[in-house]
């Protein structure tokens, strides 16, 4: 696990122009790395590329954010089943501390998590980063759920677009309560939203 971070967690209400403008910046540079396009969002001191987080995980250093985690609760649905979760997305660390460990770090988010009254936490990722996730699972805290078709509603509306897309996707999942209610069998899951 990476220490030399701070972490912070705040709420969305909370952050200040500055802090938006500083996370714009962040994104741009860490999404951007993957492609032009997915920088774009984040233009104009935008912090939220679809939903607005409801929490963050702010990680920082000498050099200002190091890293970050978006935190959304809401209702999901996996096959028919209805699921409350806490939504984990806008995940980012800085190009210069991957593969230090700092993901491990977020770890220092799960008494905050706990306390939202939720008995799991999700999030979906690429498949590029699976390695990663899977380093993540490894103490047996989470596990990953394959082959995901996650159907979600775009952020905007789009004229020549539908108002739903459907992506495929690796899901992570993190059991909150213990004991608590077993994650339903399924791949297919309506977000009923955007995505974080």
């Amino acid at each position: 696990m990476y220490a030399g971070v701070q972490w912070r967690i705040s709420r969305e209400s909370d952050l200040s122009k500055v802090d938006h403008s500083e996370l714009s910046a962040f994104f741009m540079k860490v999404y951007g790395a993957t492609g032009e396009f997915n920088a774009q969002p984040f233009i104009g001191g935008r912090s939220w590329a679809g939903a607005r987080p409801e929490l963050r995980a702010i990680a920082y250093d000498a050099s200002g954010v190091a890293a970050h985690m978006g935190v959304l609760r809401r209702f999901i649905r996996v096959g028919q089943v209805e699921v409350s979760v806490a939504e984990l997305g806008l995940y980012g660390v800085r190009r210069d501390l991957e593969g230090l460990g700092i993901g491990h770090s977020t770890l220092a988010m799960l008494p905050v998590l706990k306390e939202l009254g939720v008995p799991f936490a999700f999030g979906c990722f690429r498949p590029g980063l699976r390695v990663h996730f899977e380093r993540f699972c490894r103490r047996g805290s989470a596990f990953i759920v394959d082959d995901v078709t996650i159907k979600s509603t775009h952020p905007d509306i789009y004229t020549d677009l539908p108002p739903t897309k459907i992506e495929r996707k690796i899901a992570v999942v993190l059991p909150l309560a213990d004991p608590g209610p077993m994650w339903p069998s399924g791949n297919e899951i309506d977000r009923n939203g955007a995505e974080l």
